[in-house]
């Protein structure tokens, strides 16, 4: 019986040792997300050298629906933790989005504008909306790691 294989690069690969490569990527991208902050109101953001990216969660674009606009903030805007910074409209309702950290807008998600529905579809990478440069990096320590954000939408969710 001949073996499933599939050419990689410059080699050939069994088909097992693919899909144990593809397991281990997708390991790689679940601790890129643990490093995520969250939330209750159900944003995230993830920090890199003092800029940190900032979106809603899947739950929070499963929630709204099909994302139809997204009023984008304006860069050099100042925004202080809690903040409302920006709206997110869908087909059922819109929503503000508020601010994880405080710090200043460095750059928005321009992509966002023509197709917002990004955010459906891809809200913790495409689908960010804009990049904060941070004031107060402390904020952070106060915020949701990923396992404690499940819970808590655990939690909310059997509470509805």
């Amino acid at each position: 019986m001949a073996a499933l294989l599939l050419r990689s690069s410059s080699r050939l690969v069994h088909l097992p040792e693919l899909i144990t490569l593809q397991r281990a990527s997708l390991s790689v991208s679940s601790r890129f997300f643990a490093d995520r902050k969250f939330t209750k109101k159900h944003e995230w953001v993830l920090v890199e050298n003092g800029v940190g990216t900032v979106g809603i969660t899947a739950f929070a674009a499963g929630a709204l629906g099909d994302i139809v606009y997204v009023d984008l903030p304006e860069v050099g805007k100042q925004v202080a933790q809690g903040d409302s910074f920006c709206a997110v409209e869908s087909v059922k309702a819109a929503s503000d989005v508020y601010t994880p950290v405080s710090g200043t807008i460095t750059e928005r998600n321009e992509a966002l504008e023509g197709a917002p529905n990004m955010i459906n579809k891809s809200p913790l990478d495409e689908g960010w909306i804009c990049k904060v440069k941070l004031t107060e990096e402390s904020e952070l320590k106060g915020l949701l790691t990923e396992a404690e954000y499940n819970t808590f939408k655990e939690q909310e969710e059997a509470a509805h």
